[in-house]
């Protein structure tokens, strides 16, 4: 499983509606940026309260890219 599949599963799994979760990848030379946008509503589930879950998704996606050798950024947006 590939980081981009990993926050796909991870924030379908959040949300009320997955099938309006997006992941968009922008690949650096050494740095992957992750675009993730959720459905209208679904935004808070995601961020979580006082951040916290958003914290924890990219904990797990920095460790998965660390063992892959690179860096790996998640953005979440509206």
């Amino acid at each position: 499983m590939n980081l981009k599949e990993l926050i796909e599963y991870i924030a379908k799994s959040l949300v009320d509606h997955p099938d309006r979760v997006e992941v968009k990848e922008i690949a650096g030379e050494k740095t992957l940026i992750y675009e993730l946008r959720v459905g209208q509503g679904d935004l808070g589930k995601v961020i979580g309260k006082e951040g916290r879950t958003a914290k924890s998704i990219r904990a797990i996606i920095s460790a998965a890219a660390m063992k892959q050798g690179k860096r790996a950024q998640l953005e979440i947006l509206e």
